[in-house]
């Protein structure tokens, strides 16, 4: 068995090239095995494979397939790279296979990448700040807990949103790092390694409270798109149970100044005409 070792656990660009030279070499799924620096290789994993194994057949890709495998990459599931190489097996001997979303494994994929891309967009709402003084000045900390290997490919987006800070984004896993020039990546870190609030946390809250709608509180729907896991980390939800238990009576107090009954104002009496 070949062990192909990744640069990291979504190295998504070392896969594709380590799959290239498997399936020109023909070497089937069951012969490799893949894995990241954090994943260490199986009990029977064996070397690497060769360069230049071979200049066998490898099929199209559908771009769409690959757009999709690229993002199902950073899932957490251990089996992802192995699933990705055995769809292009398969592929070879089965045209339209990498289009056809019933097949069970491509189904799994697009369940994967669905994931990554919820996990993603929970990073872009959930991830707050916080200032600390460094000997190089100010920066912002922020502490999350990603459940896929989503920092790399979302840090991008964190560097253009933040450009003019100097900030860096502690995850279990992974850190990312921003000093307004360079974009680099560490180790992951611990909880204790991130400030647990700074000066600007009352002022969030205070403003979190000012544009709370008791009328449109919806807990389910709330719960459901901000679950409880994220809580720890946002300064606002330090105040959401109490917003949430006062809320019936601040919708009652609502509704009673909009039904009370207004004292009336004559308007100016119209003179009849002789």
């Amino acid at each position: 068995m070949y062990s192909v070792t990744l640069d990291s656990p979504a190295d998504f660009a070392g896969w594709r090239e380590a799959a290239r030279g498997l399936l020109a070499a023909g070497i089937p799924p069951e012969d490799v095995s893949w894995h990241s620096p954090a994943e260490p290789p199986g009990l029977f994993a064996g070397p690497r494979p060769p360069d230049g194994l071979g200049q066998g057949a490898i099929p199209p890709v559908p771009r769409d397939f690959l757009d999709m495998a690229e993002r199902a990459a950073r899932h957490r599931d251990a089996e992802r790279f192995a699933l990705l190489y055995g769809l292009l097996w398969d592929a070879r001997d089965t045209p339209g296979l990498l289009r056809t979303p019933t097949e069970p494994r491509m189904a799994r994929l697009e369940a994967m990448a669905r994931a990554v891309k919820r996990d993603a967009h929970k990073m872009h709402a959930f991830l707050r700040f916080r200032e600390v003084e460094t000997a190089a000045g100010p920066r912002s900390v922020a502490w999350f807990e990603p459940e896929h290997h989503i920092l790399e490919a979302e840090a991008g987006f964190f560097q253009r949103r933040f450009a003019a800070l100097r900030w860096s984004i502690l995850t279990p896993r992974r850190c990312a790092h921003w000093d307004g020039a360079e974009l680099r990546f560490t180790a992951g870190a611990r909880r204790a390694d991130a400030p647990a609030d700074d000066a600007a946390e009352d002022l969030w809250r205070t403003y979190f409270a000012s544009i709370f709608n008791p009328a449109r509180l919806k807990p389910d729907a709330m719960r459901a798109e901000m679950p409880k896991k994220y809580w720890k980390n946002l300064p606002e939800a330090r105040i959401i149970p109490a917003l949430m238990q006062g809320a019936s009576g601040r919708v009652r107090a609502m509704l009673g100044r909009d039904l009370a009954p207004q004292p009336f104002s004559p308007g100016p009496r119209r003179q009849s005409k002789a």
